[in-house]
């Protein structure tokens, strides 16, 4: 099974199927939190999660390798030769789930080469799925309705869409780079891939990420980001690439619009 429009529904019925699983921990009082050897947080929703999707990939694709934030680490050299992979965070926003603000997404993506180019983001807490890829568009699924999105044409004010609690010196400077150049911006903060996901339909133009990311935070949204007509790239404007050596993806600005439109903003973000 390897036609995109065939694996979309699967795929996002196993993102629904794992954030059931991560909301029946989230109800609880105790969320069963542990920290991992790089101290950041880990709860069993995560592992609750991660089970159900390497089992559902294996048993939808068996012939597809399945590497997630929780598989314990696969070595470089047992992956580096994947044609495509499954790229899994079971529970992207750990923070945000042991903050409960509702700021927390499972995340899917089909990764072919260096390239993600199937994703499903889902949002357990409002129930709400984006989901796309090369060739098929990309969605919003909400209240049981699928309505295809796309990325916007760039007005004033520009909308910057920027993390709650990373890179903020970094992004500052940046938005105040833009002010002068293009006008009035307005800042939205929001947890997890969402912020992808908010350019990816249209609510913003521009989420720059100047701080420490991995490979499996970003790429399902990077698939739908590109099904909408975005680009995603580092700060020399080249694209965000993935299976890489070290999983720590580089710091990126996710665009709404072409490259072109925002090379401008090169001296705000060098170095």
């Amino acid at each position: 099974m390897t036609d995109f429009n065939t694996l979309l529904e699967p795929l996002a019925e196993i993102a629904r199927e794992a954030g059931k699983a991560i909301l029946t921990v989230y109800e609880r009082d105790d969320l069963g939190v542990e920290t991992k050897d790089d101290k950041s947080p880990i709860t069993e929703a995560d592992m609750a999660a991660h089970k159900i999707i390497e089992a559902r990939l294996q048993a939808l694709t068996p012939e597809i390798p399945v590497f997630s934030e929780e598989s314990g680490g696969i070595a470089y050299a047992d992956r580096k030769d994947w044609p495509r992979f499954w790229l899994v965070d079971p529970l992207d926003g750990t923070k945000e789930f042991i903050k409960r603000n509702g700021e927390f997404t499972v995340n899917i993506a089909l990764v072919e080469g260096d390239t993600p180019v199937l994703g499903v983001v889902h949002v357990p807490v409002t129930a709400v799925t984006y989901l796309g890829g090369r060739g098929v568009g990309a969605y919003k699924e909400e209240g049981g309705e699928r309505k295809p999105i796309q990325c916007r044409a760039r007005t004033a004010p520009v909308v910057m869409v920027a993390s709650r609690s990373h890179g903020g010196e970094a992004v500052e400077k940046l938005e105040a780079f833009i002010r002068e150049e293009v006008g009035d911006v307005e800042r939205a903060s929001m947890g997890s891939s969402l912020k992808l996901c908010l350019v990816a339909e249209g609510s913003a133009d521009i989420y720059p990420r100047l701080a420490p990311t991995s490979e499996w935070d970003t790429a399902a949204a990077h698939a739908v980001v590109t099904a909408a007509g975005g680009v995603v790239v580092n700060t020399a404007f080249e694209p965000l690439q993935y299976n890489k050596e070290d999983i720590l993806n580089p710091h990126f600005l996710v665009l709404g619009q072409s490259i072109e439109e925002w090379r401008f903003i090169a001296p705000a973000i060098a170095g």
